[in-house]
């Protein structure tokens, strides 16, 4: 059985020599901070593993956080030197290639698809699946991306296998703590539905809707979605406090939605949020910040008209096919 943890253990390893290569890097004024920055995220993604199967202790993952945000908040990681082409060197590629440099980004979504739809079912001789349960999506995305950077290694041919390791330490270092936010995030919902949060919502909407109105139902759940979003940075953050609070009580067990249709359609409200939100740092300030826009909230300002119809689509949509 292909296990989810060997992606999470490459993860950490890619995290390990990104930090091994900031401390080599005298070019970068907060190599040490950098390097430990990037260090202690690598050894956590393999810890994490010894601390699902209760055998270390989860505290020592809790300082790891806690260290990550003091590093953060004392303005690390830092940037050094960047091992990159130049300008033109890009535009002469971009020539060469044309449209075979979208292949590799291309063969991700098809792979992925391709594990999670029809390998997940597939059952060795012995009957036990091939992916491990519940993570055919994970486990797909990770071959993927290995397949992604081999198909880009044969169509660039780079001069040293080492190039992507400094491509992707540039872009870490371009991106900063902002890489991790969406992690961070994540785990800030579950802890608040954990904490009761979705319960203290879901009291709160019971006044405000309508009793036996389905369109003010699905309207406050996909709203409360974006607005979440919006305040917490991530729908994967805002998805547990508003599915405790509306989407399953009332659409699921009230309503007698169809489970897929309300929470596919749920998150892609609380996406919405996420176009018009700079807590989401990796979507919109990191972007600008790549781009080197003069305004860092252009593409906020550009995403909202957009966001707005589209949250009200999916009202609809969710209206009409779920129930």
């Amino acid at each position: 059985m292909i296990k989810v943890e060997w992606f999470y253990w490459l993860c950490g390893l890619f995290f390990v020599l990104i930090a091994l290569q900031v401390v080599n890097d005298r070019s970068n004024p907060k190599r040490l901070g950098s390097a430990a920055f990037w260090g202690i995220l690598g050894v956590s993604f393999g810890y994490g593993t010894f601390v699902v199967n209760k055998q270390a202790p989860a505290w020592l993952l809790g300082i790891a956080v806690i260290g990550l945000a003091v590093l953060a908040g004392s303005g690390v990681p830092g940037r050094g030197h960047e091992q990159t082409t130049t300008p033109a060197e890009r535009v002469r590629f971009a020539d060469r290639f044309g449209n075979k440099l979208f292949l590799p980004a291309l063969v991700i979504p098809v792979v992925a698809a391709i594990f999670g739809a029809w390998l997940a079912k597939v059952k060795l001789s012995d009957g036990e699946l091939l992916l491990q349960n519940g993570s055919a999506t994970i486990i797909g995305l990770g071959v993927a991306s290995l397949l992604a950077l081999a198909v880009g290694m044969v169509i660039l041919k780079p001069k040293s296998p080492t190039v992507p390791l400094h491509e992707g330490r540039r872009l870490l270092e371009h991106i900063g703590w902002a890489a991790i936010l969406p992690q961070m995030l994540a785990t800030l919902g579950l802890l608040f539905n954990a904490s009761g949060v979705g319960q203290a919502v879901g009291r709160i909407t019971d006044h405000l809707v309508p009793k036996g109105s389905l369109i003010a139902a699905v309207a406050l759940y996909c709203i409360g979605m974006a607005v979440f979003t919006i305040i917490m940075g991530n729908a994967f953050a805002a998805f547990p406090v508003m599915t405790a609070a509306v989407g399953w009580p009332l659409l699921v067990q009230q309503f007698d939605g169809t489970p897929a249709v309300v929470f596919a359609i749920g998150m892609l409200a609380g996406f919405c949020g996420t176009l018009c939100t700079p807590m989401a740092a990796n979507f919109n300030l990191v972007p600008a910040a790549l781009l080197e826009m003069k305004d860092q909230y252009g593409p906020i300002k550009a995403q909202i008209p957009t966001a707005v119809p589209l949250l009200a689509c999916n009202i609809v949509l969710m209206y009409v096919f779920a129930f």
